[in-house]
């Protein structure tokens, strides 16, 4: 292994994993590659992932459902190797009373025929695959039976992930339990420190750490297995919330920010004569949280979460005002150039009566424009700026920049949303938007350092998108409604999922796609644009032009159009290979349409073979416009990890608690973790020193919003 046996760490539970009895340095080196377990602390926190009861077995007989754990009880009979080199695999013949099974193993052949023996009693146990109607077992648990090993089977016995190269050095699920049963054994009050209060203990009735940690790997009862998970849940979550609480409440307590404290004449002339249309009670609201917040003295950092058409935009733009009143400048970073462009050209729309310089700033600027740029910049002469990340770039000097408005965050990396902060000589006020619904659970993990606002009315006018899911078999139905669309002078957006042919997938592709419409749409009557990552910027432009312009009636695109771009003639969202698409990304291209007067449809067109979690979508799909529901359904589907933008937070490395499942959980913890800093903000009570303490120790680099990176 690596240095670290060297010297011992002074702490047991950060002892190096190769000291472990059983384990040495080449298991330690396999173990820290293929799982990150490096010390003590990381195995014993390597939780199973299920629990089977080991004490049932079955017959060979009763193997009739595929994908099925079975536990069988026999003499393997016959070992064999089938098939050429490449596919070479081992085949042993599984018999007890009623019948014969075949085990399979792919991989570790060689060393799994050296390790089996025929005509010996076996206890195996795994997943019952079905082939050419025929059931096996590719891979299983196979144990020599011995009176110990019936003597300790458990009717809650713990499963682990493991991997082939562990299984290789016998460190399969059942090797995992070995060794973590030779740690637990270690474990005591002395090297195991209580992490919580006692008076959170109390407040729960929790296991101690402890007596948690035991039981998670080997439950004594179905009883206390389940608090053992509540207890580290809970834990898990609690130091999750408290660390993201007290972020939050430091921030107002000691990071000072730019005075905004009048309401002057650019606000309040747009405001009372150039407003598009009258606000909602929700952007009024929220208008409100935000004015309080940038009058306070102490630094904004708030989130406005509003769903597809909901006017972010709008209350972005009164937030600028604002700045610009307070003679400041405002800025505005969007994460692509034609999301940049779209919030340029609807805001320099927006302010033309008021005389102020609106500026663009992408990757594609010419030298020339950039030079004049950073000059009208450094000297004051442009009030709001709007770009990509080319914001970020140091030769980018603003004269007095006030406030940082930052959509779709979740796209931008860590170190550039913190180059932005360093702007001015203190931190300006930063105003992060997303139209991507967050499920609560998710919200308060993700930005539980922020202050957070929601839009949750769409403007007057905005008509519900009416959402209809089409089988291939119906394709001449949607050609025919898509003319019908055309006819009356509507404009139809067509999304693929692909832009070249994958041998690995059976799905519509953008070309493809592009070559049938051709025959079912002839020019001249029809003409059709063409948009998706691989083109330049100015070719995208060029077609984006052509169907703003309405010289073109269909748009065939990638996702590159999922997030801002707004044709309020476009009244048709057609999503080819739909079941290829998250809810999120079905939700937000639906949103690209019903953003005008008419009438707006999205059709969702997939293949016949749809899975559980496909048709769930569809049917979500149709079901519902609401985004926050929608939020809740992809985060059951797909988990937190999965979900656009969270996988970059640093807070979604959860060992234990799912906030998908764990919502109730978390509510508990953050109301525990909230109570503690109302009563003793500095966490500075004797009691609360192990809180301190415990927040050092797990000591990892996380993000946080409060700060932009």
């Amino acid at each position: 292994m690596c240095s670290n046996f060297a010297k011992m760490t002074p702490s047991f539970i950060d002892t190096p994993i190769g000291y472990l009895k059983g384990i040495g340095p080449q298991r330690a080196e396999v173990l820290q590659k293929e799982l990150f377990i490096f010390t003590y602390k990381d195995l014993i926190t390597h939780y199973p992932f299920r629990y089977v009861d080991r004490t049932q077995f079955h017959s060979v007989r009763e193997v009739t459902e595929d994908s099925v754990y079975y536990q069988l009880r026999g003499h393997i009979v016959e070992i064999d190797f089938v098939g050429e080199k490449r596919t070479k695999r081992l085949v042993a013949k599984f018999r007890d009373s009623s019948g014969i099974i075949e085990l399979v193993w792919f991989q570790g052949a060689k060393w799994m025929a050296e390790k089996l023996k025929s005509n010996t009693e076996y206890i195996v146990y795994g997943k019952a695959t079905s082939f050419m109607g025929r059931f096996n077992m590719a891979h299983p648990e196979v144990n020599i039976v011995t009176p110990e090993l019936l003597a300790n089977q458990s009717s809650f016995q713990s499963v682990y992930n493991s991997t082939e190269k562990l299984k290789f050095r016998n460190l399969d699920s059942d090797g995992l339990r070995k060794c973590l049963r030779i740690l637990t054994l270690q474990l005591n009050e002395h090297n195991i420190q209580e992490s919580l209060t006692k008076t959170v203990i109390q407040d729960f009735n929790l296991l101690s750490k402890l007596e948690a940690l035991k039981q998670i790997h080997f439950p004594d009862s179905k009883v206390l297995l389940e608090r053992a998970k509540f207890r580290l849940k809970f834990e898990e979550l609690f130091f999750v919330q408290l660390r993201l609480l007290r972020s939050n409440l430091i921030r107002h307590q000691v990071t000072q920010g730019f005075v905004f404290g009048k309401v002057g004449d650019v606000f309040n002339n747009f405001y009372n004569h150039h407003l598009p249309f009258q606000l909602t009670n929700a952007q009024k609201r929220v208008v409100k949280e935000i004015r309080v917040d940038m009058g306070s003295g102490k630094q904004m950092s708030r989130l406005v979460q509003g769903d597809v058409g909901s006017g972010k935009t709008l209350v972005a733009l009164l937030s600028m005002l604002l700045a610009i009143d307070n003679g400041f400048q405002a800025c505005l970073m969007a994460p692509t150039e034609i999301l940049a462009k779209q919030h340029f050209a609807t805001i320099s729309e927006l302010v033309e009566p008021l005389g102020l310089q609106v500026a663009l700033l992408t990757g594609s600027s010419k030298t020339k424009a950039r030079r004049e740029l950073h000059q009208n910049l450094e000297s004051g002469v442009i009030n709001i700026l709007i770009g990509t990340h080319a914001l970020i770039e140091d030769v980018v000097v603003f004269k007095n920049l006030g406030l940082v408005v930052i959509d779709e965050q979740h796209r931008f990396g860590v170190a550039q949303r913190g180059k932005m902060h360093k702007k001015n000589t203190q931190p300006p006020h930063v105003l992060i938007m997303t139209a991507t619904p967050i499920p609560r659970t998710l919200a308060m993990t993700l930005y539980g350092d922020l202050d957070t606002s929601v839009i949750d009315e769409l403007p007057p006018g905005r008509k519900p998108i009416t959402t209809m899911h089409f089988m291939e078999s119906q394709r001449l139905r949607l050609i025919g409604f898509m003319k019908e669309q055309i006819a009356l002078g509507r404009q139809v957006y067509v999304v693929y999922p692909l832009i070249q042919e994958s041998e690995k997938m059976d799905y519509q592709n953008l070309e493809r796609g592009y070559d049938a419409l051709l025959h079912d749409f002839q020019p001249p009557q029809y003409q059709i644009s063409i948009v998706h990552g691989k083109l330049t910027a100015q070719q995208k432009e060029f077609e984006m032009q052509r169907f703003i312009k309405h010289e073109t009636q269909i748009m065939v695109a990638t996702t590159v159009i999922e997030v801002g771009v707004n044709i309020p003639n476009a009244s048709v969202m057609v999503i080819e290979s739909a079941e290829r698409f998250g809810l999120s990304q079905l939700h937000q291209l639906r949103g690209r349409v019903g953003r005008g007067a008419d009438k707006s449809y999205c059709v969702l067109m997939t293949s016949y073979k749809l899975g559980a979690d496909s048709k769930l979508r569809m049917e979500t799909m149709v079901r519902t416009n609401d985004g926050f529901e929608i939020s809740e359904v992809d985060l059951k589907l797909r988990g937190p990890g999965d979900l656009d933008g969270t996988q970059q937070s640093g807070v979604m490395d959860l060992k234990i608690a799912d906030l998908a499942q764990d919502g109730q959980i978390l509510s508990l913890a953050r109301s525990s973790a909230q109570a503690i800093l109302n009563e003793d903000p500095n966490l500075s009570s004797q009691e609360n020193q192990l809180l301190i303490q415990q927040l050092q120790y797990q000591g990892k680099t996380r993000s946080s919003w409060s700060k932009i990176g």
